[in-house]
């Protein structure tokens, strides 16, 4: 079957994070992402995809700060709440009923009950004419101690991480699991040595 491009998501399970922000006037934001990825190993780099309209847009260029709140399945139900054209002035932690995490580097909170958060200045922002990419510089990585193995590896049937497909009609929220499948990332280079690894 050939799908148009703008279906991707139906066929690449997306992670479903929460950014949040505070506005300059101190409103607190939150907002679901989905296109969101870190820059190569080994950088402290995070970039994320917005549509212009966005207050989470607005805030992080006027304050330079901003949360990834990493959520489990059971935040499905605040993915709406959350996503909707709320007025500016609305704090959406009190739209969404969530409880705020207070941060250690910046002023923005996090949102209690994820299972991890990463506090973020703006590094650099490629704008264009209906979208931009904000890449933060990731200041601290929090993740609660129960969701990692001895090796400091996301055990996923603990964390179960909320993510999604696209449809014609919407979002299908999923989770994922371990195949048990390992390999070095050594095993990527002819000399069997990782040169981040080895320099890290």
């Amino acid at each position: 079957m050939i799908l148009k491009p703008f279906m991707r998501e139906g066929v690449m399970p997306l992670p479903v994070s929460f950014i949040s922000t505070v506005s300059k006037e101190g409103v607190r934001n939150i907002a679901p992402y989905s296109c969101i990825m870190p820059v190569l190993r080994p950088l402290d780099l995070i970039c994320f995809a917005s549509a212009e309209k966005r207050d989470t847009l607005k805030n992080i260029r006027e304050t330079g700060e901003f949360v990834i709140n990493l959520a489990g399945v059971d935040f499905e139900e605040k993915v709406i709440p959350t996503a909707r054209a709320n007025a500016p002035e609305i704090d959406e932690y009190d739209l969404a009923g969530l409880e705020e995490k207070p941060s250690h580097t910046i002023k923005a909170p996090g949102i209690m009950g994820c299972y991890a958060w990463m506090e973020c200045r703006l590094e650099k922002e490629f704008k264009e004419e209906r979208y931009s990419l904000v890449m933060g510089k990731v200041l601290r990585l929090e993740v609660k101690d129960e969701v990692l193995d001895h090796d400091h590896h996301l055990n996923p049937f603990v964390a179960n991480p909320l993510m999604m497909t696209g449809s014609k009609n919407g979002m299908h929220f999923c989770t994922i699991r371990e195949t048990n499948g390992f390999e070095p990332f050594a095993s990527m280079f002819p000399t069997g040595v990782d040169p981040v690894t080895t320099t890290g």
